[in-house]
């Protein structure tokens, strides 16, 4: 069946923006726009999968409980997904949502259970093995993004899983590395510009940037700002439009400033530090910068 263009039109209309998905990460006015990439960059346990968690639920909890309503791919390349986990949190913002809504309102009168499978009947996990499947699952995934318009957000943990093996198995050639994953990121390009959906996608830092460090010594509380050398081929780092560069903090100021309690301030503290680059330029100048600090709760992520 052909498509006009009035019907394509209306189609991708429907698709929802994500600007506003969370204000706390990102500068004023500089959210994730249609067909942007949003790339969650640390060293391992500084919070970005949490991180992931929350900008998931937040898309396809109902407007009603603070959420979006929107449809969620999530395609897991490290086989990490914490279903209980991310039920849980769902849990805790129904609750939470239940709480403040108005007895009118058609959210407040069906079942916590009902609500939660409604919830999860918006997100679509996907499961990749390697580069080769990464890149089948995108093809695949074009079916869905023409037939639902309320597909909005593609969530990819991580898009350098398989940046060891590809190496491996490109010989010596830089090219031949960097082979599968340049095919990714130019068709991820194209339902980028196609159909106009945002992309959130993790990379585990493991490049050093010697430039920004003052010693030599390892350590998992370092700075951001020392690992935040991109490694991935150029095709993925062009498509980056917002960079949240995830580090483990200390409570400090932020969480002096607030009313929080003594359990709360013993909580560890994670930073992030969002740098948005203007899109229409090839050497990625930073347009707007942001910084904000988060600590894990069995409900989710708390920002301070």
């Amino acid at each position: 069946m052909t498509e006009t263009g009035a019907q394509l039109f209306a189609r991708l209309e429907a698709r929802r923006c994500l600007i506003d998905i969370e204000p706390n990460l990102f500068p004023k006015d500089c959210g994730p726009q249609y067909g942007e990439v949003v790339e969650l960059h640390g060293l391992e346990g500084t919070g970005k999968t949490e991180l992931l968690y929350h900008l998931l639920c937040r898309c396809i909890l109902p407007v009603e409980a603070g959420g979006m309503g929107v449809e969620v791919v999530f395609v897991d390349t490290d086989y990490s997904l914490d279903m209980l986990r991310l039920v849980t949190i769902l849990e805790n913002r129904l609750t939470a949502g239940r709480s403040t809504s108005r007895p009118e309102e058609s959210y407040a009168e069906c079942s916590e259970e009902a609500v939660l499978r409604s919830c999860l009947s918006r997100l679509l996990v996907v499961h990749c093995g390697s580069s080769s499947q990464l890149l089948l699952t995108l093809h695949y995934l074009e079916t869905s993004l023409s037939s639902r318009p309320s597909l909005s957000l593609l969530l990819i943990d991580s898009i350098s899983a398989f940046y060891w093996l590809d190496r491996c198995g490109g010989g010596e050639s830089v090219a031949r590395q960097e082979d599968k994953l340049t095919k990714c990121s130019e068709f991820l390009a194209r339902l980028l510009r196609d159909y106009r959906i945002t992309v959130f996608a993790t990379s585990h830092a493991i490049k050093r940037n010697y430039k920004n460090v003052a010693t030599s010594s390892w350590s998992s509380s370092s700075s951001c700002s020392e690992y935040e050398q991109p490694y991935l081929c150029r095709p993925w780092q062009r498509l980056v439009t917002h960079r949240l560069l995830c580090s483990r903090g200390t409570a400090g100021a932020n969480m002096a400033a607030t009313a929080c309690t003594e359990k709360q301030s013993r909580r560890q503290v994670f930073t992030v530090c969002c740098n948005s680059f203007s899109s229409s330029s090839s050497s990625k100048e930073i347009k707007a910068h942001k910084n904000s600090s988060f600590y894990v709760t069995d409900g989710g992520v708390v920002f301070v």
